[in-house]
């Protein structure tokens, strides 16, 4: 199938199909004119991408997990030994990010609690 095909089968748009080429996650064939001819099994590899990215893994991290990830059902699985214990690794990194974050909140509230009842909001002078 086509580019627009493609597009329209997976909802995401052209650019991030050559986005994800560029990254070494997709390899569509090409023509001798140069146009990129998608396979059914690329739809799906589409889709493993669009949830893995947002599991939060970086594509450098996705383009090394694909050859070891199945679909069962709506679901992926591990194939290769090694997979699982680098998945633990980025959610224990996703973790401490979000205790970062949450840490950062904390301190944001702290200081906007400080502030004088007198002090307007954004955009107002007085």
């Amino acid at each position: 199938m086509r580019m627009k095909e493609m597009v329209r089968r997976t909802k995401v748009h052209e650019r991030l199909l050559r986005y994800y080429e560029q990254q070494g996650l997709l390899a569509p064939e090409r023509l001798p004119s140069g146009y990129r001819i998608y396979s059914e099994s690329d739809v799906e590899t589409v889709r493993r991408i669009r949830c893995l990215l947002a599991a939060g893994l970086p594509t450098s991290l996705i383009a090394q997990v694909l050859p070891c990830i199945r679909a069962d059902d709506d679901r992926l699985v591990p194939t290769c030994p090694d997979l699982v214990a680098q998945l633990r690794q980025e959610s224990e990194r996703i973790t401490r990010a979000i205790e970062e974050l949450r840490a950062s909140r904390t301190m944001l509230d702290v200081v906007i609690a400080a502030a004088p009842t007198s002090v307007p909001p954004p955009g107002r002078t007085g």
